[in-house]
């Protein structure tokens, strides 16, 4: 298991890792407190990986992969993502990027907690409102190149005089209902075709991404599917080849991991709130899955 601390790569930290680099990407990075632009150029990437990954974000991130290809560890799972492909990553995910092709083309935005999302209450569209963490949409070239024109003019928009929140944030709002009609889309074929243990196993890894940090036993999970604890066990190995068990631990070393590195809370705290029995039962959980104490890791 990979036992590094997830990095928090907000956007404070973005700006202080590209300043010494600014002369030789700011013809492909814009970025201000609520919004960052990524326009084609591989090495803004390169920059953050050499940051040595894993790394957990708290903003919204969504992605065109045009050229090349990247694998990379999102949430547990690990994805090979090539062109065509557009990308989605939402607050809370854990990333750990593994390698780049060296012909990458990509182009992105980010949305931190600052940004004025252009929804009324309740309006979201539904692939951004929290259900899902993160998405990967193989794409039709007509779609990528819809998606692409939508950048290209939110770049050519935060380059005039002025910042227009309003116009940046009525684009933004069209990237978000394009990416929101292809995730249906797919989805519902995906539905059709998919076979039931591929269907189960995704689901198996959505909830655990969802509860993992409070239900830490199998049978949570089985229940919740409506399923029994041996059959949902067999089906995640046999879809992984990792045991369900494993899953659910990587999930909450992850979380304990953000909250030692990234929160000051005392040790008996965090184990409170991530329904450990007690703090020694935590210190020691923790102990067996990455060869240190709680203390020592932070």
């Amino acid at each position: 298991m990979n036992t590094q601390e997830p990095e928090l790569m907000n956007f404070s930290r973005m700006r202080d890792i590209f300043e010494p680099h600014i002369q030789q990407i700011r013809k492909h990075i814009f970025i201000n407190s609520e919004l960052a632009i990524v326009h084609g150029d591989p090495m803004v990437f390169q920059l953050i990986v050499r940051q040595k990954p894993p790394f957990t974000i708290d903003d919204h991130r969504l992605g065109i992969i045009v050229k090349g290809d990247i694998r990379v560890n999102i949430n547990l799972v690990e994805k090979h993502l090539k062109a065509g492909t557009l990308v989605f990553i939402g607050p809370g995910s854990v990333i750990s990027p593994v390698s780049l092709s060296p012909d990458l083309e990509i182009y992105g935005i980010g949305l931190s907690s600052h940004f004025p999302m252009p929804f009324a209450p309740g309006m979201m569209p539904s692939a951004f409102n929290g259900q899902v963490r993160d998405f990967q949409l193989p794409a039709s070239e007509a779609d990528i190149d819809t998606a692409r024109r939508i950048i290209d003019t939110l770049w050519h928009i935060v380059h005039q005089t002025g910042y227009n929140r309003q116009t940046v944030s009525s684009l933004v709002a069209a990237q978000m209902h394009h990416y929101d009609h292809i995730y249906h889309q797919l989805a519902a074929q995906r539905e059709a075709t998919q076979s039931r243990e591929q269907t189960i196993f995704d689901r198996f890894i959505y909830l655990v991404n969802q509860c993992a940090t409070r239900e830490h036993h199998l049978r949570f999970y089985a229940d919740k599917m409506c399923l029994t604890e041996r059959y949902l066990g067999t089906v995640v190995r046999q879809a992984s080849g990792t045991t369900a068990k494993e899953w659910i631990d990587r999930a909450i070393i992850s979380r304990i991991m953000v909250e030692l590195r990234h929160t000051d809370k005392p040790i008996a705290r965090i184990s409170e709130e991530m329904n450990f029995p007690n703090p020694s039962f935590f210190c020691k959980y923790f102990k067996r899955l990455t060869a240190m104490t709680p203390a020592e890791f932070r």
